[in-house]
C-alpha cells in the first residue's frame, strides 16, 4: 500500500492529436519489437498504431487502426492485455469468437491468438500493465 504521506504523481492528459504514429522497429524497447515481416506488411496496407501511454502509473496503451480484411497472425505476448474495440470488428482464430464495436476482450499472457478484421476494418485500444514482447 502506498505511503499516504508521499506526494502523488500529478495527473496527466495525453493529447491524442499530438502523438505521432508509431514506428515499431525504431521505437520499441529492447526485446519488445514485433516481427519485422509483420510490421512491413502492416505498413504496406495502412495498418498503424499510436503508443499513447508508455508506462505512466504502470499502464501501457496503444490505439490501433487496421484495414478491412487485415490478418494478425497467431502470436502471444508476455503480458495480459485488454482489447477494447472502438469501431469495426474481427473474427478470432480457433472458434474463439467475434468482437465488434464496444466489445472488450481479455487475453491472459502467453495465450496464442490471431484474428482477421471484418469488412469495416477495426480500430481498438490495447491496454497492458507492461511493455509486451510479441512472439509469432
Amino acid at each position: 500500500m502506498p505511503d499516504e504521506k508521499q506526494t502523488p504523481a500529478p495527473a496527466k492528459i495525453f493529447d491524442y492529436q499530438r502523438i505521432d504514429w508509431d514506428k515499431p522497429l525504431e521505437s520499441a524497447a529492447p526485446g519488445t519489437a514485433p516481427p519485422r515481416e509483420l510490421v512491413e506488411e502492416a505498413k504496406k496496407v495502412g495498418a498503424r498504431r499510436k503508443k499513447i501511454v508508455t508506462g505512466e502509473a504502470g499502464f501501457f496503451m496503444n490505439r490501433s487502426q487496421l484495414p478491412a480484411g487485415f490478418r494478425v497472425p497467431p502470436h502471444r505476448h508476455n503480458h495480459d492485455e485488454m482489447l477494447i474495440v472502438l469501431k469495426g470488428g474481427c473474427v478470432f482464430d480457433d472458434d474463439f469468437g467475434k468482437a465488434g464495436a464496444d466489445d472488450t476482450v481479455i487475453i491472459p499472457s502467453r495465450n496464442r491468438y490471431g484474428f482477421t478484421c471484418g469488412p469495416d476494418g477495426m480500430e481498438f485500444l490495447t491496454i497492458r500493465l507492461g511493455e509486451a514482447s510479441t512472439e509469432l
